[in-house]
């Protein structure tokens, strides 16, 4: 008698059905990460205050959700608002849910993670602590997702009560140097040491400029400490932009060297007051002082709203991204 052979048949890994919160800065890129995936369905919160402008929170359907996947879209851009999404962001775990997710695209304070001299506060150490107190749901430890955080030791700063997942937007820029034009003469630019010990290794397949700066007299100034940009199309990496100092002066230094064009990529845009208008095509006082182009991400989206459709600058959505990253 034959025994007919087992044929194995490839198994395909099913999704996880996600309920995505989101606060109400987030609501765009909410919106996109829903689209980028059939398995993540939006919910919502009835986010109100108090007559003493003390939140006044509403969690819609929350019995509905009991044993399914949740997550929540956060965007701590402002002490102000972050009260009130660490309320929330505590009682979704509680509800009886599978697992729970925060994503937390941009951790605010992680450019406050080291102590120079007594006093100083480490705020990074801070908030990570705050965050690592999330409680567990019945799947077990909150899954905390965050984008280039600023030093990688941050993953340090986190308790064994949560599982940091640190991603990195340096896919999407190398999706949009691909379609460049002049994509073959492009050279990447790192504006300090910590840049490029950051990010070196995902692009290593071109060609590094690193610059520093260095004290002449009372002044720092940027100076080119490795490579030769002559010649080429030169984007400054790098993990986040505040004033914008170091950028400008990377640029001016590249182009007296002879970079025929100079471009940017930050992941995230913080850019506290306006400071993103001196980066605008119309505000450059001539050609040469221009960026070709400004890559930033939507994980600040203040910023996004307010400088969309603004030469130089062009938005590269990390929704997939979070798409993906729900499904880990």
């Amino acid at each position: 008698m034959e025994v007919a052979a087992a044929v194995a048949v490839p198994r395909h890994k099913v999704k996880k059905q996600i309920n995505l919160f989101y606060c109400a800065e987030c609501e765009e890129l909410a919106l996109k990460v829903a689209a980028a995936s059939d398995a993540i369905q939006l919910q919502s919160i009835n986010w109100r205050n108090f007559p003493d402008g003390f939140p006044n929170l509403f969690i819609n359907n929350a019995h509905d959700i009991r044993g399914q996947h949740v997550a929540f879209l956060a965007s701590f851009s402002s002490p102000a608002i972050i009260f009130e999404q660490i309320s929330v962001i505590f009682a979704l775990p509680k509800l009886f849910i599978a697992s729970f997710t925060l994503v937390l695209p941009f951790f605010p304070t992680g450019t406050f993670e080291r102590v120079e001299e007594e006093g100083d506060v480490a705020t990074a150490f801070t908030l990570a602590r705050i965050l690592s107190m999330i409680p567990k749901s019945r799947g077990g430890p909150t899954s905390v997702v965050i984008y280039d955080i600023h030093a990688l030791q941050e993953r340090f700063y986190f308790g064994d009560d949560v599982l940091p997942c640190f991603e990195t937007g340096i896919p999407l820029l190398l999706q949009r140097l691909s379609q460049l034009p002049d994509a073959d003469n492009v050279t990447i630019a790192f504006p300090d040491d910590g840049a490029w010990k950051r990010f070196h290794k995902s692009l290593a397949n071109f060609p590094v400029v690193v610059c520093a700066k260095v004290r002449e007299g009372d002044k720092r100034i940027v100076r080119i400490k490795e490579g030769n940009p002559e010649g080429r199309h030169v984007v400054i990496v790098d993990d986040l932009v505040q004033s914008g100092g170091t950028l400008r002066e990377c640029q001016k230094v590249l182009a007296a060297h002879g970079a025929t064009k100079v471009s940017a990529y930050v992941t995230h845009a913080v850019f506290p007051n306006q400071s993103y208008e001196r980066f605008m095509t119309a505000n450059s006082a001539e050609p040469g002082d221009q960026f070709a182009y400004f890559w930033i991400t939507d994980s600040c989206p203040q910023t996004v709203k307010a400088i969309s459709q603004q030469p130089p600058f062009e938005v590269l959505s990390l929704a997939s991204s979070i798409a993906d990253a729900l499904q880990i």
